[in-house]
């Protein structure tokens, strides 16, 4: 079992495109019926990451190297967060979905709630901050539609706003102040690296505040995504 696990993952880190289920088989030299469930529940977990049935590395073995000390993004860093927070001072937040739950896996802020969530890596809900919202919108829908179903009853709300925003999130891979949480709202980013959404950029604090300023923060996220998609491509958009 710990070889079928460790091959399938080595696997899906060496695809690019992604790998089908008959074809992790054949390399494994098994029938699909007995790894379709071992790989769904690498999937659930988030070690992998299936889009249209076929299957790439998930975002679960880079929280782990964050755990390490290590990030899970590499185009943005904590000078970033730090330019963004001196900016704006607001809360400047890197965030990534590992399962159903968001985490903060860095972040630059003055408020003591974000450093316990970030150093913590306290599970949060997708559904709530304005960075979640990013990161379900670039979601398979398959996968969507699993994270949705999973929430409790109490959210139904917030998942239908979530829902009548999806085609503009995922058009502009932008949350305005969605007002899912009373104690912080946001603007948040999403940040693409090799054409995929690896992780959202959020600017937080109090909901008034980000209302009234949102437009500002709009502008600034756009200058620094810009910065962050030149690591990555060399100076030209990441598509």
């Amino acid at each position: 079992m710990i070889d079928r696990v460790a091959t399938i993952l080595d696997l899906a880190a060496r695809s690019r495109h992604g790998i089908t289920l008959t074809e992790f088989a054949r390399e494994l030299g098994a029938p699909v019926s007995s790894i379709q469930g071992l790989v769904n529940g690498l999937a659930a977990t988030g070690y992998l990451d299936e889009r249209d049935r076929r299957y790439l590395l998930g975002p679960a073995p880079f929280l782990l190297t964050r755990l390490a000390g290590r990030l899970p993004v590499t185009s943005v860093t904590r000078a970033d967060l730090t330019a963004l927070h001196e900016e704006t001072r607001l809360t400047a937040v890197l965030a990534i979905v590992v399962g159903s739950d968001l985490y903060y896996v860095d972040y630059a802020s003055a408020d003591p709630q974000y450093a316990y969530l970030a150093e913590g890596f306290i599970r949060r809900s997708p559904i709530r901050p304005s960075a979640g919202w990013v990161m379900l919108a670039c979601m398979a829908r398959r996968g969507l539609w699993a994270q949705l179903s999973a929430l409790p009853l109490e959210d139904a709300d917030l998942v239908g706003r979530f829902l009548r925003q999806l085609p503009q999130i995922q058009r502009d891979g932008l949350v305005v102040a969605p007002g899912a949480s009373t104690e912080a709202d946001g603007v948040s980013v999403a940040v693409t690296e090799g054409g995929q959404t690896v992780a959202a950029v959020g600017l937080m604090g109090d909901p008034g505040e980000v209302d009234q300023r949102k437009e500002e923060l709009i502008a600034v996220l756009a200058r620094h995504r810009e910065r962050w998609a030149s690591r990555v491509t060399g100076g030209r958009p990441d598509t």
